[in-house]
């Protein structure tokens, strides 16, 4: 069966595509009526957005009509640090003994497609790639209620990484997918695990490091 998207969710997962692949990033300022011309949504469903992803942490309001994508800093990080390695390796756990055939072949797509984006020095098309590559295996675990956190985390994170990424040379973005799958080609669980740990725990010392040096 298939259904209209109402547009509230619609305009919701548009921002939040915004957010994560780097359209918007941390500290941009913009209007309500701003995003609506660039959604192509009207004015009540993106405050709708609005009003969730400020109560989810990703955009502050600033007054007169103002929002900006908000900003990491140092305690920030820690506190996502600590969510994200409690978290998402537990979501793989439970992901590992439901993957087959299908899903692995999708999962090797996916990383074939974030391998040309970093041939090509395409941030954007990396960062969706990257969130598709973790979700589509979170999704198999079947946790609601660690994978909504998760997205929740993402959305407090994304922004920041198309800053850290964005001076990369072509050839140079980071890639530890291909030891999680190796692992699963090897039924190594234990392997899976620490592979996207290792993967995540990349992103946000990249992160810090950036937020050290004032880049953010």
């Amino acid at each position: 069966m298939t259904r209209k998207i109402p547009t509230h969710e619609a305009t919701y997962a548009r921002l939040c595509a915004m957010l994560l692949f780097g359209r918007l990033i941390p500290g941009q300022a913009v209007t309500i009526q701003g995003l609506a011309d660039e959604i192509g949504g009207g004015m009540t469903p993106v405050r709708e957005a609005i009003r969730r992803l400020s109560a989810e942490g990703a955009l502050t309001h600033q007054g007169n009509r103002r929002i900006s994508v908000a900003r990491l800093d140092a305690r920030q990080l820690d506190e996502l640090r600590y969510a994200r390695l409690a978290i998402e390796p537990r979501i793989v756990e439970l992901a590992a003994p439901e993957l087959d055939a299908a899903l692995v072949a999708r999962l090797a797509g996916i990383d074939r497609q974030l391998d040309a984006a970093i041939a090509a020095g395409d941030v954007l098309g990396y960062l969706e790639a990257n969130h598709r590559f973790h979700f589509t295996l979170y999704e198999a675990a079947g946790a609601q209620v660690l994978t909504a956190i998760a997205r929740g985390l993402w959305l407090r994170f994304g922004p920041s990484l198309r800053v850290v990424f964005q001076s990369f040379r072509a050839g140079e973005l980071p890639d530890r997918h291909r030891d999680a799958l190796a692992a699963i080609e090897g039924g190594d669980h234990a392997g899976l695990v620490a592979a996207m740990r290792a993967d995540i725990n990349q992103g946000i010392e990249r992160v810090g490091a950036a937020i050290q040096a004032g880049e953010i």
